[in-house]
Protein backbone atom coordinates (compact mmCIF):
# COMPACT_ATOMS: atom_id res chain seq x y z
CA UNK A 1 0.00 0.00 0.00
CA UNK A 2 1.76 3.54 -0.92
CA UNK A 3 2.92 5.42 1.99
CA UNK A 4 2.25 9.26 2.63
CA UNK A 5 1.42 12.24 0.37
CA UNK A 6 4.92 13.88 -0.65
CA UNK A 7 2.80 16.38 -2.85
CA UNK A 8 -0.23 16.53 -5.21
CA UNK A 9 -1.28 18.20 -8.41
CA UNK A 10 -4.72 18.37 -10.10
CA UNK A 11 -4.73 14.74 -10.72
CA UNK A 12 -2.34 12.29 -9.77
CA UNK A 13 -0.39 12.30 -6.19
CA UNK A 14 2.78 11.83 -5.44
CA UNK A 15 2.88 9.16 -2.38
CA UNK A 16 6.36 7.32 -0.75
CA UNK A 17 6.97 4.23 -1.67
CA UNK A 18 6.94 1.25 1.24
CA UNK A 19 7.69 -2.21 1.04
CA UNK A 20 4.00 -3.37 0.22
CA UNK A 21 4.16 -1.88 -2.71
CA UNK A 22 7.50 -3.56 -4.64
CA UNK A 23 4.71 -6.14 -5.97
CA UNK A 24 3.81 -3.06 -8.39
CA UNK A 25 7.16 -1.64 -8.71
CA UNK A 26 8.12 -5.20 -10.30
CA UNK A 27 5.33 -4.83 -13.21
CA UNK A 28 7.73 -2.63 -15.13
CA UNK A 29 10.56 -5.33 -15.13
CA UNK A 30 8.29 -8.10 -16.10
CA UNK A 31 5.89 -6.11 -18.18
CA UNK A 32 7.48 -5.76 -21.96
CA UNK A 33 5.54 -2.75 -22.57
CA UNK A 34 7.11 -1.06 -19.97
CA UNK A 35 10.64 -2.89 -20.02
CA UNK A 36 11.37 -2.51 -23.26
CA UNK A 37 11.08 1.14 -23.39
CA UNK A 38 13.29 1.55 -20.32
CA UNK A 39 15.50 -0.91 -20.89
CA UNK A 40 15.42 -2.55 -17.48
CA UNK A 41 16.13 -6.31 -17.27
CA UNK A 42 14.10 -8.91 -15.32
CA UNK A 43 14.07 -8.43 -11.63
CA UNK A 44 12.46 -10.65 -8.87
CA UNK A 45 10.69 -9.12 -5.83
CA UNK A 46 14.39 -10.16 -3.98
CA UNK A 47 15.87 -7.23 -6.38
CA UNK A 48 14.06 -4.53 -5.02
CA UNK A 49 15.63 -3.60 -1.79
CA UNK A 50 14.47 -0.38 -1.03
CA UNK A 51 16.96 -0.13 1.98
CA UNK A 52 20.11 0.07 -0.10
CA UNK A 53 18.80 2.95 -2.51
CA UNK A 54 20.88 5.45 -1.23
CA UNK A 55 20.65 8.88 -2.82
CA UNK A 56 17.42 7.59 -4.93
CA UNK A 57 13.99 9.20 -4.07
CA UNK A 58 11.65 6.98 -5.73
CA UNK A 59 7.77 8.04 -5.71
CA UNK A 60 4.54 6.24 -6.69
CA UNK A 61 1.91 8.14 -9.49
CA UNK A 62 -1.08 7.55 -7.88
CA UNK A 63 -4.92 8.58 -8.33
CA UNK A 64 -6.40 9.01 -5.06
CA UNK A 65 -9.60 9.17 -3.72
CA UNK A 66 -12.06 11.69 -2.20
CA UNK A 67 -11.41 9.68 0.94
CA UNK A 68 -7.32 9.21 0.81
CA UNK A 69 -5.73 11.17 3.22
CA UNK A 70 -1.78 12.72 3.89
CA UNK A 71 -0.98 9.50 5.79
CA UNK A 72 -0.64 5.81 4.50
CA UNK A 73 -4.48 5.45 2.87
CA UNK A 74 -6.85 2.54 3.34
CA UNK A 75 -6.45 -0.29 0.48
CA UNK A 76 -9.09 1.07 -2.29
CA UNK A 77 -8.68 4.94 -1.50
CA UNK A 78 -5.68 5.08 -3.88
CA UNK A 79 -4.66 3.48 -7.38
CA UNK A 80 -1.07 3.29 -8.29
CA UNK A 81 -0.17 3.90 -12.15
CA UNK A 82 3.50 4.70 -12.15
CA UNK A 83 6.99 5.16 -10.71
CA UNK A 84 9.57 8.10 -10.52
CA UNK A 85 12.87 7.61 -9.66
CA UNK A 86 15.58 10.59 -9.22
CA UNK A 87 18.87 9.08 -8.51
CA UNK A 88 22.05 10.22 -7.71
CA UNK A 89 20.81 13.12 -5.21
CA UNK A 90 23.89 12.35 -2.80
CA UNK A 91 26.72 13.47 -5.33
CA UNK A 92 25.72 14.76 -8.42
CA UNK A 93 23.26 15.98 -10.95
CA UNK A 94 20.01 14.00 -10.19
CA UNK A 95 18.82 11.77 -13.19
CA UNK A 96 15.51 11.26 -13.39
CA UNK A 97 13.23 7.75 -14.47
CA UNK A 98 9.83 6.96 -15.09
CA UNK A 99 7.31 4.69 -16.24
CA UNK A 100 3.52 4.33 -15.96
CA UNK A 101 1.24 1.24 -16.48
CA UNK A 102 -0.24 1.00 -20.14
CA UNK A 103 -3.53 1.35 -19.48
CA UNK A 104 -3.03 4.75 -18.23
CA UNK A 105 -0.30 5.90 -21.37
CA UNK A 106 -1.10 8.84 -23.70
CA UNK A 107 -3.73 10.95 -20.77
CA UNK A 108 -1.29 13.14 -19.82
CA UNK A 109 -0.43 11.63 -15.90
CA UNK A 110 2.95 10.99 -16.91
CA UNK A 111 3.51 14.86 -17.68
CA UNK A 112 1.99 15.96 -14.38
CA UNK A 113 3.63 13.34 -11.81
CA UNK A 114 7.30 14.38 -13.59
CA UNK A 115 6.26 18.12 -13.54
CA UNK A 116 5.71 17.10 -9.76
CA UNK A 117 9.03 15.87 -9.06
CA UNK A 118 10.76 18.62 -11.22
CA UNK A 119 8.90 20.33 -8.27
CA UNK A 120 9.99 18.56 -5.52
CA UNK A 121 13.62 17.94 -6.57
CA UNK A 122 14.56 22.18 -6.73
CA UNK A 123 12.59 22.82 -3.42
CA UNK A 124 14.17 19.87 -1.32
CA UNK A 125 17.72 19.89 -2.88
CA UNK A 126 20.43 22.52 -3.99
CA UNK A 127 21.00 21.31 -7.34
CA UNK A 128 21.26 23.58 -10.30
CA UNK A 129 19.94 20.74 -13.06
CA UNK A 130 18.13 17.71 -13.32
CA UNK A 131 18.74 15.01 -16.35
CA UNK A 132 17.06 12.48 -17.69
CA UNK A 133 17.57 10.07 -20.68
CA UNK A 134 15.35 8.44 -23.21
CA UNK A 135 16.00 5.97 -25.73
CA UNK A 136 15.73 7.52 -29.38
CA UNK A 137 13.03 5.09 -30.46
CA UNK A 138 10.90 6.16 -27.46
CA UNK A 139 9.29 9.08 -29.27
CA UNK A 140 6.49 9.59 -25.96
CA UNK A 141 9.07 9.81 -23.62
CA UNK A 142 11.03 12.08 -25.11
CA UNK A 143 8.11 14.70 -26.25
CA UNK A 144 7.66 14.53 -22.60
CA UNK A 145 10.98 15.98 -21.71
CA UNK A 146 11.04 18.64 -24.10
CA UNK A 147 7.53 18.99 -23.52
CA UNK A 148 8.54 20.07 -19.78
CA UNK A 149 11.54 22.18 -21.15
CA UNK A 150 14.36 19.87 -21.15
CA UNK A 151 16.81 20.20 -23.52
CA UNK A 152 18.95 17.30 -25.38
CA UNK A 153 22.32 17.85 -24.36
CA UNK A 154 24.00 14.79 -26.35
CA UNK A 155 23.62 10.81 -27.40
CA UNK A 156 25.44 7.76 -26.61
CA UNK A 157 25.13 5.45 -29.69
CA UNK A 158 24.26 2.01 -29.60
CA UNK A 159 24.42 2.30 -25.56
CA UNK A 160 22.25 -0.81 -24.78
CA UNK A 161 20.59 -3.73 -26.63
CA UNK A 162 17.04 -3.19 -26.14
CA UNK A 163 14.08 -5.20 -27.83
CA UNK A 164 16.29 -7.19 -30.11
CA UNK A 165 19.04 -3.88 -31.43
CA UNK A 166 21.32 -1.75 -29.86
CA UNK A 167 19.53 1.65 -29.58
CA UNK A 168 21.05 5.61 -28.91
CA UNK A 169 20.17 7.33 -25.53
CA UNK A 170 19.53 10.70 -26.21
CA UNK A 171 20.59 12.59 -22.70
CA UNK A 172 18.45 15.68 -21.44
CA UNK A 173 19.12 18.51 -18.99
CA UNK A 174 17.25 21.07 -17.09
CA UNK A 175 18.38 23.94 -15.07
CA UNK A 176 16.88 25.23 -12.46
CA UNK A 177 16.38 28.49 -13.83
CA UNK A 178 15.00 27.45 -16.86
CA UNK A 179 12.22 25.85 -15.06
CA UNK A 180 11.21 28.50 -12.39
CA UNK A 181 11.55 31.05 -15.59
CA UNK A 182 9.13 28.60 -17.28
CA UNK A 183 6.40 28.63 -14.38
Amino acid sequence: MPGSRITAGERVTLRSVEQGDVPFLQRASANPEIRYPLGTPLRNQEAFDLSKEDGTDRLLVCLDGEDAGPGQPDEGDTRRIGCVSVEGLDYRRPELGYWLVPEVHGQGYGKEGVALVIDYVFRSYDKPAIGASAFDHNDASRGLLESLGFTEEGRRRKFMFVDGEHRDMVQYGLLREEWLDGQ
